[in-house]
């Protein structure tokens, strides 16, 4: 046992588009779309929905279009980035001043609308971690106006996961005694850390469940999955994470700029134009963070739905914007030729910046 001996994890509800119902308070209770530029007849996907929308079958990552056809009563709107980045600052405050144990918390934050908890060292008696999970809730809300959900563990794995039990507006625990019951039945890619694609290697070696993954073989998952991952996704079936909540910020490793094109771009000029806009735009996002870039990326998706990938490291770092949007360009090279000849649907820059003199 740590010296953290519960764990919360907090996730807002509905983030996004809960940070527009409160600017726009007539919208309580409608199909709330948030994505794109807010215009169902462009291209553009959900970046998420709102509880009512959901229930249309609209979700996040979802074209705009095809969620305009399942709930054509919604409202749809633009994204606004620096709105949600105010939201969170505010959230993430009211939970950095909670005391837990009668010491001010460990915060981990994790994104714009989630963190971990922990109590700090030293920390006096805890008492009931559910007691402590309704203060977080109504902390929150009374500081932003905003409802969250919070996942109680032993560890941090199970908060995470324990979260979801909980949404929306509740409370949740996980831990050693309850994660067989809860959890053995429910597919492997319920647990945190496993995506599709790792549920897909997963089945095809017959583990379809979290219990059948908490049984295999450390040896078969090594072979093949990789001696690293093979017995970490082992450690997951079992619940078992020894990783602490760590208020160190987190480091960006890099920054990247997308557009998806409301035309498709044909002309081989209009593209590489296109590609070095991106860069110059991902670039002040690496000059805000005082370091060069080292790596240089390309995203390129074409006309119907393919999506390509090429990168390339730089001779030495820079942020100077002709070798940059140089090396982007190049990438496009890099492309069949007859790939180069298909209408170009999204591009996206990314630039991987050296790492801080103090290491990730």
């Amino acid at each position: 046992m740590t010296d953290q001996p519960w764990v919360l994890h907090v996730d807002l509800d509905q983030f996004i588009a809960a940070v527009e119902v409160l600017r726009r308070p007539e919208l309580e209770g409608l199909p709330v779309v948030v994505g794109g530029r807010g215009d169902p007849t462009e291209r553009g996907v959900v970046s998420t929905a709102s509880y009512e929308a959901r229930a249309f079958g609209v979700g996040s990552g979802m074209p705009l279009r095809v969620a305009a056809r399942r709930c054509p009563d919604a409202v749809f709107l633009p994204v606004d980035r620096e709105a949600y980045d105010a939201a969170s600052v505010e959230v993430m405050e009211a939970l950095r001043d909670l005391a837990w144990g009668g010491v001010p918390v460990v915060l981990e934050v994790l994104g714009w609308d989630e963190a971990f908890l922990a109590a700090g060292a030293g920390h006096g008696e805890l008492g009931d971690p559910r007691a402590f999970a309704e203060e977080v809730r109504a902390a929150v809300l009374a500081a932003t106006g905003l409802h969250c959900s919070v996942g109680i563990g032993d560890n941090k794995l199970r908060a995470k996961i324990a979260t979801d039990f909980g949404k929306p507006r509740g409370v949740w625990q996980l831990t050693a005694e309850n994660w067989s019951e809860v959890m053995d039945d429910r597919p492997t890619t319920a647990l945190w850390g496993i995506g599709s694609r790792t549920g897909k290697k997963l089945a095809a070696l017959g583990i379809d469940t979290v219990a059948q993954l908490a049984a295999s073989d450390a040896r078969v998952l090594a072979a093949e999955l990789g001696p690293t991952m093979g017995p970490w996704y082992l450690r997951l079936g079992r619940g078992v994470d020894s990783s602490r909540v760590d208020a160190t910020p987190w480091v960006p490793r890099a920054h990247g700029r997308e557009e998806t094109f409301q035309s498709d771009l044909e002309d081989p000029d209009e593209v590489a134009a296109a590609v070095r806009a991106l860069t110059r735009r991902a670039l002040e996002d690496i000059d805000a963070e005082g370091r060069p870039a080292a790596r240089v990326g390309l995203k390129v998706r074409l006309r119907p739905f393919i999506t390509l990938s090429r990168s390339l490291t730089l001779p030495a770092p820079t942020n100077d914007p002709a070798v940059l949007e140089a090396a982007a360009v190049s990438l496009l090279d890099r492309l069949e030729p007859r790939d180069r000849e298909r209408p170009v649907r999204l591009l996206g820059v990314r630039l991987e910046m050296v790492p801080p003199p103090e290491g990730y």
